[in-house]
Order: C-alpha cells, then structure tokens, then sequence
C-alpha cells in the first residue's frame, strides 16, 4: 500500500532533515567492527571527547521511521519470528542478501533470533539481537 508524501495542509513547516540514531554501548570496539564491518556500514566521522570518549558516525542510507500500534507489532513478530518477541526499539537495515548478512553477522557476535523468513508484505527478514542486546531486522526486498 502507498501512502501519500507531504505536508496534507500544504503549510510550510520545518522539516527533519537527519535521522541519527544514537547507541550508547558496552564495548566500542567490539560495536564498530560488528556495524561498520560485518555488517558493512560505512563511516562518515569520527570523534574523540576530552575525557576519552569516542563516537563514531556511520552512514545508514536511507532513514524512515516506522510506528507500529502493539498489534502491529504482534502481527510483524508472529510473521518473522513465529512469537512476541520485540521490545519498544527494534532496528531494521535493508541489505542486498539477508541471508549472508544474517550468517556474516551471526560471526560476528549477533544471536540470530529467527532466520530469513518470507513475509507477506514481499520481503526476506531475518530477526537478531546484536552483541549489545538490541534488536536488529534485516530485510531483503524481494523482485516478485
């Protein structure tokens, strides 16, 4: 189903123009390699603090941001996975091959939670849980 884009009442209004989400993690090392490497974001900037802090940006691509009612939720969770099993804050990636991705990431220190599944809505998604604990999908666009 498409949605219609825009403003509906054609004001102008201030626009969001990035969309950063910001993991704060255990071990920094051990994040990077898992997102910039293994699952093959590239980095945009790097940054160190004064009190030895660092960050560091990586390019996501595309961002959206999806809001799912809990039953939705339960609907989405019951088609990738089989049960409830997401939290508030799931983070899906579009990649070129879930599958690879899924077993790359896998190596990399992910909990593969469900394996690629079909979806209804034509897609691959694949459910893991990422070295920190949080909730990863990837998902495949499928051509047919």
């Amino acid at each position: 189903m498409r949605l219609p884009r825009g403003n509906r009442n054609n004001r102008v209004m201030d626009h969001v123009t990035e969309l950063r989400l910001v993991l704060t993690v255990d071990g920094y090392d051990a994040a990077l390699a898992f997102y910039r490497d293994a699952l093959g974001m590239r980095e945009h900037a790097a940054y160190d603090a004064p009190n030895g802090g660092r960050v560091t940006l990586l390019d996501a691509g595309r961002a959206t941001v999806e809001l799912a009612d809990q039953r939705q939720a339960e609907y989405i969770d019951e088609v990738e996975v089989g049960r409830r099993v997401s939290g508030r804050i799931r983070v899906a990636f579009e990649v070129s091959d879930a599958g690879e991705a899924t077993r790359r990431l896998a190596a990399a220190g992910a909990d593969v939670i469900a394996a690629p599944t079909r979806t209804p809505w034509q897609s691959l998604n694949a459910r893991l849980t990422d070295p920190d604990g949080v909730q990863l999908t990837l998902f495949q666009e499928l051509d047919d």
